[in-house]
């Protein structure tokens, strides 16, 4: 096959960067030629706001680009992770043109949330996409997300990001111009069909790892987190829960964020807690195959959790917060355990339960080994993968996929 695939890389890398690499790789691997179009918001800087608001709401540039490069290397699918903002909805119309199947991943709820998070005030937040008494919309009304400075806490861009949504769910361009939109669990496909997008254009395909280092024996009897550290990920929740722990249970905590401030104090005050910082894959891979459990406590719907699957890699259990697809990517009592979410007490109430019974958790590793290995390695993803591009009429051949 010849996929083209298109990418809005962030400022501050992280999962959608990882997921996009990760799959153009896996595809290259399967002998497909690929050709990777993409855009970096380090460029944002040097833009005025004018500027950035029509290439937001429909980029000429990119539009012109796109339909160079499917004249050139005439694929047979286009596939976008992330098109906000410079590359724009416009490379859709070049695709549709062109005769070129569209395939688009929802990594996040940007076609639902000015801040692509439905998280507002370190709670979820969903003013935009339900109505007052508390039933869906059917469609998104951005508005209140400009009030409320959703998108980088400036009037200016949110009211730019709305404009971008509001325009194009006028035009139908999500309906009309994406033949197939891939969800990474279940609770974000039932977010954008309460937001009224068809339940028969969106499947789901989870994230995967690779490649695979292999499970660990769990003896460094240490919990761990690993993640950015910022509000919406739980951070005053996990050390608010080692304040309440009697136990003398090692946790370690590595990232970095806005928060490492608060993460080195609470370090320095309790010899329990320790801060390794930012840490390259290796190194997480590592520690999680060392680490009795993985601990997960954010507080936003999460739309996948690729640091679950890691820890399901190398055969650690997750104690995470039971919301998004927090609760359904770790089965409670198999996998790991789920808290209420920005429940210090709760929490702490699982870490203990967790560290008090060997026996449960040898099974738990067990069963998180073998969850990774049914749903999230590279073989099934790429089977996964090509399934999709068939349906929407991609030329693949019989041999080069499998339905599971």
């Amino acid at each position: 096959m010849r996929i083209l695939l298109c990418h809005n890389y962030y400022q501050q890398p992280g999962g959608e960067d990882r997921v996009f690499d990760a799959e153009g790789s896996l595809l290259e691997s399967h002998g497909h030629k690929v050709l990777r179009y993409t855009a970096n918001n380090d460029r944002i800087k040097n833009m005025g706001r004018v500027e950035l608001l029509r290439r937001t709401i429909w980029s000429t540039e990119t539009y012109d680009d796109v339909r160079v490069v499917l004249r050139r290397f005439r694929p047979d699918v286009m596939h976008c992770h992330n098109t906000f903002p410079l590359l724009s909805p416009s490379i859709y119309k070049a695709a549709n043109e062109m005769g070129v199947p569209v395939v688009q991943t929802l990594h996040n709820y940007r076609l639902l949330c000015l801040g692509a998070t439905l998280y507002r005030e370190r709670k979820p937040c969903e003013e935009c996409l339900y109505q007052k008494k508390g039933k869906p919309t059917a469609t998104v009304k951005p508005w209140p997300g400009v009030q409320h400075l959703c998108y980088r806490q400036n009037f200016g861009a949110s009211a730019a990001a709305a404009a971008m949504l509001q325009w194009h769910h006028w035009r139908h361009t999500w309906a009309k111009m994406v033949d197939h939109y891939i969800a990474p669990c279940k609770f974000v496909r039932q977010k954008f069909l309460e937001a009224g997008f068809s339940p028969n254009k969106i499947s789901v395909k989870p994230n995967f790892i690779d490649p695979d280092r292999g499970e660990g024996n769990g003896n460094g009897y240490y919990a761990v987190f690993v993640g950015r550290l910022s509000p919406e990920k739980g951070i005053d929740t996990l050390l608010a829960a080692w304040s309440q722990l009697p136990e003398n249970i090692p946790l370690r905590i590595a990232g970095d964020g806005p928060l490492a401030d608060m993460v080195q104090k609470a370090a320095y005050n309790d010899p329990r807690i320790k801060w390794l910082g930012h840490c390259n894959a290796e190194t997480i891979h590592a520690t999680l195959q060392n680490a009795a459990c993985l601990i997960m406590p954010s507080t936003w719907y999460e739309t996948f959790g690729l640091t679950i699957v890691e820890a399901f890699a190398a055969g650690t259990p997750v104690i995470a917060s039971r919301l998004g697809a927090m609760e359904e990517l770790v089965t409670s009592g198999k996998t790991g355990l789920h808290f209420e979410p920005g429940n210090a007490a709760d929490l702490t109430a699982n870490v203990q339960r967790m560290f008090a019974n060997t026996s449960q958790r040898f099974a738990m590793r067990l069963a998180a080994r073998h969850e990774y290995e049914q749903l999230y390695t590279a073989d099934i993803n790429y089977r996964l993968l090509m399934d999709t591009y068939r349906h929407v009429g991609a030329n693949v051949e019989f041999g080069d996929f499998i339905n599971v």
